[in-house]
């Protein structure tokens, strides 16, 4: 009963740092302040009302409609903080309620803004990407996770340098080469590879479909790092088991 009710707390924290998520995706970006001016309307304009705000909440009460002037509010909005909400649940029941907990969940908050901003901007904005990155050191043994984020960027860095040279053209961007590091720190050695091979695997479908195009890699990234983390005992059993058979 206990943990139902902390797991219900940490839902709802994860969805209020959801909405405030909904505020960077847009503003960030735009190179806009995340603090001032208050939330308005896209369409008419009008600064919100509190009340306007409530994260899940407004959204259905209002039927998905601004409270002024009635025009559709993307779906974007509820859905980035049911899954912030969720996130937060689930990193939740891997760790408990230890110390370092905020810490790790502010991390994966971070990489999901990245994913949501590289999907609509194709872009991969520093203070984000380095915010996820600090978080994620934070932990019970920040030396290691340090070592780790280094070792991950650095041969990410590498990897990107030596494929620049053979193809001749940037094949890895520094965006990539950070959130690498993020990975390290908070995966550790040898879930990293899993994550990273996982990544590949995620990207591979949209990757030949969108051939012309192209498709942002650190959504992908993001997400196998998120699926390992939760995942970590089953994803060192299925190296061990590649490797030894």
């Amino acid at each position: 009963m206990i943990e139902m009710s902390i797991g219900l707390l940490v839902f709802m924290v994860g969805i209020m740092i959801g909405s405030f998520l909904n505020v960077v995706i847009y503003r960030i970006p735009n190179n806009e302040s995340i603090v001032f001016p208050a939330s308005k309307c896209q369409s008419c304009q009008t600064p919100l009302k509190w009340y306007h705000n409530i994260p899940l909440a407004s959204w259905l009460v209002l039927g998905g409609k601004c409270g002024f002037c009635k025009s559709a509010i993307s779906k974007q909005y509820p859905l980035v903080e049911l899954l912030t909400g969720i996130i937060f649940l689930a990193l939740y029941f891997k760790l408990g309620l230890v110390w370092y907990l905020p810490f790790v969940a502010a991390s994966f908050a971070a990489l999901f803004a990245l994913v949501m901003i590289d999907f609509k901007y194709m872009a991969v904005p520093d203070s984000v990407n380095f915010a996820a990155l600090l978080f994620a050191l934070v932990q019970p043994d920040f030396l290691t996770a340090l070592l780790n984020a280094a070792m991950a960027a650095g041969g990410l860095y590498l990897i990107g340098l030596l494929s620049s040279l053979i193809a001749r053209k940037q094949a890895m961007g520094g965006a990539d080469v950070i959130v690498a590091g993020t990975m390290g720190a908070l995966l550790g050695f040898p879930n990293f590879f899993v994550a990273l091979f996982l990544s590949a695997l995620l990207a591979m479908i949209p990757a030949l479909l969108k051939r012309e195009s192209g498709v942002p890699f650190v959504p992908f990234l993001a997400l196998a790092t998120l699926i390992v983390y939760l995942y970590d005992t089953q994803a060192s059993k299925l190296l061990e088991t590649l490797i030894y058979g």
